[in-house]
C-alpha cells in the first residue's frame, strides 16, 4: 500500500502492479468476478438453483434445475459481453478510483478498445449506481438545486437564437440532498424548481422530523419539515448550523468533472452521470476492492443494451 497521503489516506488502496498482480489471466479475472458474484457459493441466476456443475463449454455452468447455461455474467449489465472479464476489472478500478470521472477517450486508450465501446462500458458500470434503495436520510439535511450545461457565450449561433430568456435558460436542473451525520448524497435531475418538484424530492429522501437546511429560493417554503434558510442574496452563506456548503462542495466536483473529464453531458445522459457521482461519493471512505466489490453488486439484475442506449 501507498505510504499515508493528505485526504482519506486511512483507506486501503491498490498500486498499479498490486492491480495487475491482481488480475494476471483472464483465469484470475473469472474467479474474482466469481467470487464477488456468489460469495456463498454458486447458483443459477434463472432459478436461483445451487445445483449447478461446471462444463467446459463457452457458458461455463450447467443448471440442471431448468437445463440452461449460465456464466458469471449472466444476468448483470455484463451479459454477452465480448470484452474479456481481464479489462472489465481494470475498467472497474479506473472507474472507482478517478473521483472526478474517467472520460471514454482514457478509457479506449487504457484498454485497447474503440471509444464507442468505451463510452458503452462506462454506461453500463453507472448502472450500478442508479438505485440508492429506500433507506431516508435521519438528518440534518442540506438541499440545493444546481444547473448542467454549456455557456451561451460558448454555444453555436445557430444554438444560441433558439434560447430565450436569460439566466438559466436552456440549461438542465438537478436537486440534491446531503445528509450530514452520515454523509450520504441523493441527486436527481428534475424538469424545474417548482415547490410541488423540490417539495417531493425532500419527502423521498428525508425521514419525517428531520432538520432541512436550503437557500432562500421561495419554492422550499411550507415544507412538512423544520426549515431552517440561509440567504444567499444578501452574502449570508453560515449562519450558526445553517448552511449548504457541504451540497455545493458535491456540484463542484460534478461541474469539475463535467468541464475538465466529460466536456458535455448531455440532458439525455445527465441523470447516469448523476447517479455515478453520487454513487462514488457514498463508497468513498470504503477501501478501493471494497468500492470494486459494491460495483459488481451493483450490476446484478441490470441490463442496458446499446440500441436502448442511443434509442430517442
Amino acid at each position: 500500500m501507498a505510504s499515508a497521503a493528505p485526504g482519506r489516506h486511512h483507506r486501503t488502496g491498490i498500486t498499479l502492479p498490486e492491480l495487475f498482480a491482481l488480475f494476471p489471466t483472464e483465469d484470475a479475472a473469472r474467479d474474482w468476478f466469481a467470487q464477488q458474484r456468489w460469495p456463498d457459493g454458486r447458483y443459477c441466476p434463472r432459478c436461483g438453483s445451487t445445483e449447478t456443475t461446471a462444463t467446459r463449454n463457452t457458458l461455463p455452468y450447467w443448471c440442471p434445475a431448468c437445463r440452461r447455461r449460465f456464466s458469471v455474467t449472466s444476468g448483470t449489465a455484463l451479459e454477452r459481453t465480448r470484452m474479456p472479464l481481464q479489462k472489465w476489472a481494470i475498467a472497474i478500478y479506473l472507474y472507482v478510483t478517478s473521483l472526478k470521472g474517467v472520460s471514454s477517450m482514457k478509457l479506449h486508450r487504457d484498454l485497447g478498445i474503440t471509444q464507442k465501446s468505451a463510452w458503452y462500458v462506462l454506461h453500463r458500470l453507472r448502472l450500478a449506481f442508479d438505485d440508492v434503495g429506500p433507506e431516508l436520510l435521519a438528518g440534518p439535511v442540506e438541499v440545493d438545486e444546481t444547473y448542467m450545461g454549456g455557456k451561451r457565450k460558448n454555444m453555436p449561433k445557430a444554438k444560441r437564437a433558439t434560447l430565450t430568456g436569460r439566466g438559466m435558460v436552456g440549461k438542465t436542473v438537478v436537486v440534491g440532498m446531503r445528509d450530514r451525520p452520515s454523509r450520504q448524497v441523493r441527486a436527481e435531475v428534475v424538469p424545474n424548481t417548482r415547490r410541488p418538484i423540490l417539495h417531493r424530492f425532500v419527502a423521498d429522501h428525508a425521514a419525517p422530523g428531520a432538520t432541512v437546511y436550503t437557500d432562500e429560493h421561495a419554492a422550499y417554503r411550507t415544507m412538512p419539515f423544520r426549515h431552517e434558510v440561509v440567504n444567499h442574496s444578501l452574502a449570508e452563506y453560515v449562519r450558526d448550523d445553517a448552511h449548504t456548503n457541504s451540497m455545493e462542495s458535491f456540484w463542484a466536483t460534478l461541474k469539475r468533472a463535467h468541464k475538465g473529464t466529460y466536456h458535455q453531458m448531455s440532458p439525455k445522459h445527465l441523470q447516469r452521470y448523476v447517479d455515478e457521482f453520487v454513487g462514488r461519493h457514498n463508497i468513498r471512505d470504503r477501501d478501493t476492492i471494497d468500492q470494486m466489490t459494491a460495483v459488481v453488486a451493483g450490476l446484478v439484475g441490470k441490463r442496458l443494451l446499446y440500441r436502448d442506449l442511443i434509442a430517442d
